[in-house]
């Protein structure tokens, strides 16, 4: 039981050794390490505001950026219009410049087929001629083979002669 029960002397040098170091701590210890602490708090008070600070500044960065991505995507919709615009306007304008050239071209067919029909029939008629001119001669050959014939025809010349 002596362990549990301190004696008085030695109550007294614990509590003599508790005051000095507690004097000493007093003197040189608390003053710094109550700096310390409060540099601490202040450090974490900072840091925190400062967390605060930054993430006041994220959100209205992310506000920012998500303005940036609308307008972004405002911006390519009107593009995507526009370059849709400029295609089916160059489609129209090629479509048109096809279609005059078509036109052109068969307007050009039509004259080049006409002319060639016109030199056809000339052609035609220059040999139909020909062909009446060689079948008259081959009649009146035959016919003016024989004197009957020659007489006959120089009868109906000299009349002829005569009514003019």
């Amino acid at each position: 039981m002596d362990l549990l029960t301190p004696e008085l002397g030695l109550f007294f040098w614990t509590l003599i050794a508790f005051l000095v170091v507690f004097f000493i701590l007093g003197k040189f210890a608390w003053k710094p390490i109550l700096g310390i602490l409060s540099e601490r708090e202040k450090g974490i008070t900072e840091a925190i505001a400062s967390a605060e600070k930054m993430k006041g500044e994220m959100s209205q960065m992310k506000s920012e950026n998500e303005k940036l991505m609308a307008q972004a995507h405002e911006e390519r919709t009107a593009m995507l219009k526009e370059a849709k615009d400029i295609k089916d306007r160059i489609i129209g304008e090629a479509k048109e410049i096809a279609k005059t050239e078509a036109n052109k071209i068969i307007i050009e067919a039509q004259a080049q087929i006409n002319q060639q029909k016109n030199a056809a029939m000339t052609e035609v008629k220059n040999e139909i001629g020909t062909l009446a001119l060689e079948v008259a001669e081959k009649i009146l050959r035959k016919q003016l083979n024989s004197n009957e014939g020659q007489e006959a025809y120089m009868n109906m010349l000299a009349n002829d002669i005569k009514l003019n």
